[in-house]
């Protein structure tokens, strides 16, 4: 990043969620609390879909490879705001900055392709039953984690790419407990007028084409689901009331940013809390609740230590 030497802020200052130190203890216990139940909640969903060959098939694939991006997202910021609770002067260099804003775009944007995914996944399972195993494939479930990843990582670097050029001669505060991309733009010393456009256009539209995608996949999917048996409507309506809770509350947020990007409330620092922090907590409560599979899988494991 040769333009630092151009730039007078090498560090930003993270004005976190609050100053008052009874509310930082608390949101400490809560936060924590939290992150090991995400962490350890989707290590155990990875765990179990591995070990368990019952599980063996690209509905779980997909899924295992979701609770890897959630881990993911769950350590690029958390771990440093539990920190920072006890720190009365937060800061983070320049470079990690540019670090966060990549890592959480990268996440951000692979999760968005990968429910896509899930989508069309179920989409064949209830619409072309027959035809499953054939087309969901391992290779193309291989193709799919790829391309999520490469849109991902492309979504990051399209932003970063014009963001880690952009002049930073002060003020360096962040309203948030981590870059945020708007916010770190608006720090700037020239009209970036144009950026906030560009960051509004780059990723509105990939949250607003996943996020119809799948509106329009899993109406399809439930319509045909309508005209199923009884008891292969009930599983498949279990099935897709879980991927269609994950979606809203994922996309709720990330669309909210983004319709309002660059004029912030103050209950947008605690949405960015939900979005970063207890979104990832959804795959562990949600998948492994009401899947019947998952459940089971976590018993026979259970009982397996408990026997041993």
């Amino acid at each position: 990043m040769s333009h630092t030497n151009e730039s007078l802020v090498s560090e930003f200052v993270l004005l976190g969620l609050s100053n008052s130190w009874e509310l930082q203890l608390f949101f400490f216990v809560i936060f924590s609390i939290v992150y090991v139940t995400s962490v350890l909640g989707n290590v155990l969903i990875i765990v179990i879909i591995s070990v368990d060959s019952r599980l063996n098939s690209p509905m779980y694939f997909l899924l295992s490879n979701l609770s890897f991006i959630d881990i993911c997202q769950s350590n690029f910021a958390t771990p440093k705001m539990l920190v920072d609770f006890f720190v009365e002067h937060k800061t983070i260099s320049f470079e990690g900055c540019m670090t966060q804003i990549f890592l959480l775009h990268s996440f951000v944007g692979s999760e968005m392709m990968l429910l896509v995914a899930m989508a069309y996944d179920r989409f064949i399972a209830i619409c072309k039953p027959l035809h499953y195993s054939t087309i969901m494939n391992q290779r193309l479930c291989i193709i799919f984690v790829s391309i999520s990843w490469a849109v991902g990582i492309l979504h990051s670097v399209s932003h970063l790419v014009f963001t880690v050029d952009l002049p930073f001669c002060g003020p360096n505060e962040v309203d948030s407990f981590f870059c945020d991309l708007p916010l770190v733009i608006e720090l700037a010393c020239i009209d970036t007028y144009e950026m906030e456009i560009m960051t509004l256009t780059n990723s509105g539209l990939i949250s607003l084409s996943c996020f119809l995608a799948l509106i329009i996949s899993y109406t399809i999917i439930l319509i045909s689901v309508r005209h199923k048996s009884s008891s292969g409507s009930s599983k498949a309506l279990s099935t897709l009331t879980a991927h269609i809770t994950v979606v809203i509350l994922f996309f709720g947020p990330c669309i909210y940013f983004y319709i309002w990007p660059f004029s912030r409330l103050s209950v947008d620092k605690f949405l960015s809390v939900f979005y970063t922090v207890c979104t990832p907590l959804l795959n562990p409560i949600i998948y492994s609740l009401r899947n019947e599979d998952v459940k089971s899988a976590m018993w026979k494991l259970r009982n397996h230590h408990v026997n041993s």
